[in-house]
C-alpha cells in the first residue's frame, strides 16, 4: 500500500528534525532511511558559493 501524502510528510519533518519514527511499519521506515540517507549526503558535498568569475579569457564569458 502506498503511503499518503499526509504519512509522508509527517516522516519528512520526523527525518529532518532528527526524531524518531516511532513506526514498525517496513515501508515507512524505508521512506525514513531514504530521507536520513540524502541528508547525509547533502553534509558531505561541499557548497559551492559565490558567482565563478573568469578574468583571464572575456571571450569565454559570451559563449
Amino acid at each position: 500500500m502506498a503511503l499518503s501524502s499526509y504519512r509522508m510528510h509527517r516522516i519528512y519533518l520526523a527525518a529532518i528534525m532528527n526524531y524518531g519514527l516511532g513506526s514498525d511499519d517496513p515501508e515507512e521506515l524505508a521512506y525514513y532511511n531514504k530521507i536520513r540517507k540524502e541528508m547525509d549526503d547533502m553534509k558531505k558535498e561541499p557548497v559551492k558559493k559565490g558567482i565563478l568569475l573568469n578574468w583571464d579569457n572575456p571571450e569565454d564569458i559570451d559563449k
